[in-house]
C-alpha cells in the first residue's frame, strides 16, 4: 500500500508561493473595507514589512501610469478608489442618479461632529441653530457617526465620527481634516439658551420637521 502524501496537486501553488503584487490586488478587488497591512500578512502568509513595501510600490505604480484608480491608506488600511479625475465618468455609470445622498443638513451636522467630537447632540444644535434630533438619526443609520460615552456633567450622550466616516472621507485620520474648526462658533458660547437634559433619542422615531428647511442635497 502506498505511503499518503501531503504534498499539494502538481500545478497547485500555496498562498505563500503566491507572486505577492498580484495576490495583493486580486485581494484588494474584493475587500468592503480597508484592509490593513497586519491582515494582508496573515493572509498572505508574508512578513508585514514585506506587505508594507509591496502596497506602496503598488500605489507609487499605478500613479507613475495614471491609472483610472489609486491605492491609498486611508482609516488605517488600503483599498482601491476610482482615482478623483475620473470621478465624473464612473457616477455616470453607476450612479445614475440613484445614489443615496445626504441633505445638506446631514452634511452640516456631520461636520460639527466631525471638528467638535465628542459632543452632545443639544451642541451640534446650539452650532447649527436648529433642532438635529432628525439628521443625527440618519448619520447614525449610515454608519457616519456613534456613540462615544455619556458627558459627565449632565449624562448627555456623547458622538463621534466612526472609521467609516474616514473612509468615505478618504482620510487616514482626523488630524488630516481642513482647517476648519476656527470658524465654526463655540457651542460653549451659546448652550446657555438649549436644553441638555434628554440624555438620547430614540433613533426609530420619525424625523421631526425642525430641519424640514435644509432640502439640498450633496452625494457624499
Amino acid at each position: 500500500m502506498s505511503e499518503e502524501t501531503t504534498e499539494s496537486p502538481a500545478g497547485l501553488r500555496t498562498v505563500a508561493d503566491l507572486d505577492l503584487k498580484p495576490a495583493l490586488e486580486a485581494v484588494l478587488m474584493v475587500v468592503d473595507e480597508p484592509a490593513t497591512e497586519e491582515h494582508l500578512a496573515k493572509i498572505l502568509e508574508r512578513p508585514r514589512r514585506a506587505v508594507a513595501d509591496a502596497l506602496r510600490e503598488l500605489a507609487d505604480e499605478y500613479t507613475v501610469q495614471r491609472r483610472g484608480f489609486e491605492l491609498r491608506l486611508v482609516a488605517g488600511g488600503w483599498r482601491f478608489y476610482t482615482r478623483p479625475e475620473y470621478a465624473a465618468a464612473v457616477e455616470g455609470f453607476v450612479l445614475d442618479g440613484q445614489q443615496a445622498r445626504l441633505t445638506q443638513a446631514a452634511l452640516e451636522t456631520l461636520a460639527v461632529v466631525a471638528y467638535r467630537q465628542p459632543v452632545s447632540r443639544s451642541r451640534v444644535s446650539a452650532v447649527r441653530g436648529v433642532n438635529c434630533d432628525g439628521v443625527m438619526r440618519t448619520l447614525l443609520q449610515r454608519g457616519l457617526v456613534e456613540e462615544a460615552g455619556t458627558e459627565p456633567e449632565t449624562g448627555a450622550i456623547l458622538y463621534r465620527t466612526t472609521n467609516y466616516f474616514l473612509e468615505r472621507m478618504g482620510l487616514r485620520g482626523l488630524d488630516e481634516l481642513p482647517e476648519l474648526a476656527p470658524f465654526l462658533p463655540e457651542a460653549e458660547a451659546i448652550e446657555a439658551e438649549t436644553q441638555e437634559g434628554v440624555p438620547s433619542f430614540d433613533p426609530d422615531a420619525p424625523d421631526p420637521e425642525s430641519d424640514s428647511r435644509d432640502t439640498t442635497t450633496t452625494e457624499l
